[in-house]
């Protein structure tokens, strides 16, 4: 009797939901499940494109898995962990994104048999780390180099790696012309690392095949004063200075006093104002510049005079394209017009303005740094410009890695095809209940090749049983779906490759992901804080509204007098 007295132990707060248990574990698996079919379609060659429209009313077209998972508001907590893969994809290697999405969500939902027959999640994760492990292990001895070529025969294997990634985009159509764009981008900033380097410009109108490549810098008009259409357009080898300073008459601080005995003494004052202006202009003109670039404003005043010294200047250009022709032309950024030298000019073989649509450009071309490449971008709609640009910046990013990490591996699911009959092979040879988890990770790997087919109207059944059949020889490694035929091909024969680093990011993240998901036994979501909010609002009304009685005689009281 005494012990049906207990008192009942409270440790959370009242309406804290929990759920933990074989259910919510499967509750967390259909999240994710249900996430990776949002982007599914999306997959491959013949993957269909989603639009979003966000509640400020901006649409966005895009069948790349990152930006749809950016855009999703997801709200599950375990499915933002998905979320989470596709952006460190995209940051790492910049394409499978889709594909990262897609396995780990094909990883749980093998688990999830396993998990309602009470299958411990830990016995799981084990195997599945093990199976990634070889799998990667599985890779790395199927990669093909590319190091030693020449340079030809490195373009060549990069613009494929590229026109593979770009086949599967909305500029797909164009991906052997932007494919060889790209790959003469990267090569142009060699090892330089950082990104911005290429600069990617849109301009609406035109036509795809209106895109090129400035193998130097280009970059949009910026505001202009009167006197800016005297100046000339176009200079052959020209010494460019490049400042941080304003080139106009400032107005006085706030409060600014000046206090004077004598009128003809304000003339001296405005005289001095005139005297500094022309001073920075008469030293921008000594250094022998004749192109003038400042992040800040060039006022009229300086524009006329330019114009009238035929020297071309342009105000308020953005930084990151200040950084940019200062890395290409050698030159070094200026905050002060005192002493410059010549080491602190840049110069290039051509500068000229020049219209593009309806946009002018100021072109630099053959800088000798050489460490910076612009694409300009031409399309119709400007949603498909977008589209394209987040398309470029894939095969800019896989580019990148193929160069530096220079293993490639067959695409067109023939590398996931040759992993899965590895791993069902290696499972025989695995004793216990293991056998069965990395079985069941190997029918994972699987969904690639398959929505690959499902995606292109195949019969996906048909084309998995004709790849087994294949890799089951031992000679099939490279075969994988033919998009065009409806049959299998030999994708290294078909050009259709990706950077080993792809799958080898993808197949960890994936891994991880999944493995995360199936250790977590309990979801604890605490109540919105109403004490909190109460707080909040007692102290922003004095004491009165929810919680306020609770703090009176707290804190500093008012002085009595």
């Amino acid at each position: 009797m005494a012990g049906m007295l207990q008192p009942q132990i409270i440790l959370l707060k009242e309406g804290t939901d929990t759920s933990q248990g074989k259910a919510q574990l499967v509750s967390n698996i259909n999240a994710c499940t249900a996430v990776a079919d949002v982007v599914r379609t999306t997959l491959g060659p013949r993957g269909m494109d989603k639009l979003i429209h966000d509640d400020k009313g901006n649409v966005t077209i895009s069948n790349d898995g990152a930006t749809i998972m950016k855009l999703l508001d997801i709200v599950h907590p375990a499915a933002k962990i998905l979320v989470d893969i596709a952006k460190s994809q995209d940051s790492e290697v910049g394409d499978g994104t889709t594909t990262v999405v897609l396995l780990a969500g094909e990883f749980l939902k093998e688990a999830k048999p396993f998990v309602e027959d009470g299958v411990h999640p830990q016995n799981l994760i084990r195997s599945y780390r093990t199976a990634s492990y070889l799998a990667i292990e599985r890779i790395k001895q199927l990669a093909s180099s590319i190091k030693g070529k020449s340079l030809e025969e490195k373009k060549e294997l990069l613009a494929n790696c590229a026109a593979t990634t770009l086949s599967s985009k909305l500029i797909g159509g164009e991906k052997v012309f932007f494919a060889k764009m790209v790959v003469d981008a990267v090569i142009a900033i060699g090892d330089e690392d950082r990104l911005n380097m290429i600069g990617i410009k849109k301009v609406a109108g035109g036509n795809m095949r209106d895109s090129f490549l400035v193998n130097g810098v280009a970059f949009k008009k910026t505001f202009s004063y009167a006197g800016f259409e005297q100046q000339p357009k176009k200079f052959l080898n020209p010494k460019i200075l490049i400042l941080n300073i304003e080139l106009e008459l400032k107005s006085e601080k706030e409060n600014a006093e000046i206090r004077l005995s004598d009128p003809s003494q304000y003339q001296s004052i405005v005289d001095a104002e005139w005297n500094i202006i022309y001073d920075k202009l008469d030293k921008c003109v000594q250094s022998g510049a004749k192109v003038v670039l400042s992040r800040l404003a060039i006022g009229d005043l300086a524009t006329q005079y330019f114009a009238d010294r035929d020297i071309f200047c342009a105000g308020r250009v953005a930084e990151e394209d200040l950084q940019r022709v200062a890395a290409a032309t050698g030159g070094t950024v200026q905050t002060s017009i005192n002493d410059v030298i010549d080491e602190v000019l840049g110069t290039c073989k051509c500068f000229e303005e020049k219209q593009v649509g309806n946009e002018r450009f100021n072109i630099f071309s053959g800088c000798p740094s050489g460490r910076t490449a612009t694409i300009v971008l031409r399309g119709g709609a400007d949603q498909f410009i977008e589209e394209a640009e987040r398309s470029l910046h894939d095969a800019i990013m896989i580019v990148r890695r193929a160069l530096k990490n220079s293993t490639v591996v067959p695409g067109g699911g023939a590398i996931d095809m040759e992993l899965s009959r590895y791993l069902r092979d290696k499972a025989r040879e695995i004793a216990g209940r293991s056998q069965f988890f990395i079985y069941s990770y190997a029918k994972a790997l699987e969904v690639i090749p398959r929505q690959l087919c499902d995606n292109a109207g195949f019969d996906a059944t048909d084309m998995l049983n004709k790849l087994r059949q294949k890799h089951s020889t031992g000679e099939g490694a490279p075969y994988g779906v033919d998009i065009n035929t409806g049959g299998i091909a030999d994708s290294y024969a078909n050009f259709v490759w990706e950077p080993a680093v792809v799958k080898i990011n993808a197949i960890n993240a994936a891994t991880e992901a999944a493995c995360l998901v199936l250790s977590v036994d309990e979801t604890v979501k605490n109540p919105k804080s109403e004490s909190a909010q109460g707080d909040a609002a007692a102290s922003a009304m004095g004491g009165r509204g929810r919680g306020g009685a609770a703090f009176r005689g707290r804190g500093r009281g008012m002085r009595r007098r």
